[in-house]
């Protein structure tokens, strides 16, 4: 593979998984993890990523309150006015981190009386902006690539929570697998708030279905609605459906 086409590929993975390790993109392209970090130095220079111990971070991440630099917008802005109709007035609702959450917190209708109790403070930074919303953040230690709290605090609290809706900003998913995540933290926070939920609704860009992660999140059986870009209809999505998934 030459380095453009390495570079691409590293590229795509990082903007739609936020985080990609130099161990896993040596196996994916079956190249030494000298040349991946070689890769990664060149594409931090080059200010498309952001180099870190053992893997790189997105950009577009790291500046998602500029909506500009968000990977995949106008997908993600779609997503997010589907996932508005499921919140109606009193609902306590749990989110948590990623770029199509703070879409869907920025497209909120003005009217809407709800709680909503986030992990991240991106997301919060917009919670907080709605005139009719309570807002609880969880507070504890911050995750720098992912900018949320994590830690044992943090899924204690949310344990005592019991919440109408959980909005889980997606990594990976696919039949088989379920969700899945690459950061154990992370995926410890999630699982928390999957169980403190009635109700769990995974939102999604195309590129993330039929993908998997190292971590397992949740069974694909324990999502109760799965949202994307595509028309329910949509081919690709047949595999959800006959699990018994709401799609919109």
């Amino acid at each position: 593979m030459l380095k453009k086409e390495r570079q691409s590929f590293i590229l795509r993975q990082v903007n739609l998984h936020n985080k990609v390790l130099s161990v896993d993109l040596s196996q994916q392209m079956e190249v030494s993890e000298d040349t991946i970090r070689r890769d990664l130095n060149e594409m931090a220079k080059q200010d498309k990523l952001i180099k870190v111990h053992g893997g790189a971070l997105s950009k577009s991440f790291h500046l998602s309150i500029a909506s500009d630099h968000v990977y995949a917008l106008s997908s993600k802005k779609l997503i997010a006015m589907k996932a508005c109709r499921l919140i109606k007035d009193g609902m306590f609702v749990l989110t948590t981190g990623g770029t199509t959450i703070i879409e869907l917190a920025k497209s909120l209708p003005p009217e809407l009386s709800a709680t909503f109790i986030t992990v991240s403070l991106p997301a919060a930074y917009e919670y907080i902006h709605h005139p009719n919303i309570e807002v609880i953040f969880i507070g504890d230690k911050i995750s720098k690539s992912s900018q949320i709290s994590i830690g044992g605090g943090v899924v204690s609290k949310i344990k005592g929570i019991r919440a109408d809706l959980c909005f889980l900003g997606t990594n990976a998913i696919d039949v088989k697998h379920g969700i899945t995540d690459n950061d154990w933290d992370v995926v410890e926070v999630k699982k928390a708030m999957v169980e403190a939920s009635d109700r769990i609704v995974s939102l999604s860009i195309t590129e993330k279905l039929n993908t998997a992660q190292r971590i397992k999140v949740c069974d694909i059986t324990r999502v109760s609605t799965l949202v994307t870009e595509l028309d329910p209809g949509d081919k690709i999505l047949k595999p959800y459906r006959e699990t018994g998934i709401e799609i919109l």
